[in-house]
């Protein structure tokens, strides 16, 4: 065991934990930040996606151990309140459905407009991919991106 201290959703956490457990378990069962979800474990789906300095990355398979001084962010610390443009894109288009990779859709998808507030087509199609949606609400998870970068 480890003591490491991380800067998760703009506050400071300390976390004992063995250094290579990966950041979905610290968040979820050290810290109780459930909006992660485990998907596939191997970071092949996306469920799991979080930002490391504004990164969209996969946080089942991210060891505690190489977080260093990086700053953390979880769809908690997106927007608390659900007011995040994207938030509201995904309720204005009605695009969940089971709800489960709808988190790591939206966090790679604000990782996404941070860098390129106004992607075209090609652009998301190509930075969404490896976010894999089991029901298939592809086509309006694009129209909400849209949405929100118009917005």
């Amino acid at each position: 065991m480890a003591l490491f201290n991380l800067t998760i959703n703009g506050e400071q956490h300390q976390v004992d934990v063995v250094p290579d457990t990966p950041m979905l378990w610290v968040l979820r069962e050290h810290l109780n930040l459930v909006g992660v979800k485990y998907g596939c474990g191997i970071a092949q789906c996306g469920a799991c996606t979080i930002h490391l300095d504004g990164v969209a990355v996969r946080a089942c398979s991210l060891p505690v151990s190489s977080i260093g001084d990086r700053a953390i962010t979880t769809i908690e610390g997106l927007s608390p309140d659900g007011s995040h443009p994207l938030q509201q894109a995904w309720l204005e288009h009605d695009v969940p459905q089971c709800g489960y990779c709808q988190t790591g859709q939206i966090m790679n998808a604000a990782a996404l407009l941070a860098k390129n507030p106004s992607p075209s087509d090609e652009e998301i199609d190509r930075a969404m991919q490896g976010n894999i949606c089991r029901c298939g609400t592809y086509l309006r998870i694009k129209a909400a991106i849209k949405t929100a970068a118009a917005g």
